[in-house]
């Protein structure tokens, strides 16, 4: 497997168990998927280890639902693979939205999990280009 796959296998394995848990409205099992240091940002101020996670998910309507797709993937080391993602959140009483994430998956005594969590909505129309 080259690295690029196996990250790509690395990173689907612990955002499939994300998703899930997500997809249920089940917070804990969300946060399990996360290192007990794990860096969070989500749409809300940041948070760091699994009890923000779980407050941030817990927080979240019922009938929320994820869609992810992996763009990119680099295999760092060994422990490390960093992921760049499109997320797709939808509602049963409200329109998607879509974002950007950045992941960092870390193995733990040989299970992954994610170590970092960057939410970025790229939709917002800012620019930083310099008028011509």
């Amino acid at each position: 497997m080259n690295s690029a796959t196996d990250g790509e296998a690395i990173l689907r394995g612990v955002l499939d168990r994300w998703q899930e848990a997500v997809d249920g409205h089940e917070p804990e099992r969300v946060a399990a998927a996360f290192t007990e240091d794990a860096i969070f940002q989500g749409l809300h101020p940041y948070s760091v280890g699994r009890q923000g996670v779980a407050a941030y998910y817990d927080s979240q309507p019922l009938g929320m639902t994820a869609r992810y797709r992996i763009l990119e993937t680099r295999r760092l080391t060994e422990d490390l693979v960093l992921g760049y993602l499109k997320v797709d959140f939808s509602f049963t009483d409200r329109p998607t939205v879509n974002v950007h994430l950045g992941v960092l998956a870390r193995r733990v005594e040989g299970a992954w999990y994610l170590g970092h969590y960057q939410v970025s909505r790229l939709d917002q129309g800012l620019s930083f280009a310099t008028p011509s």
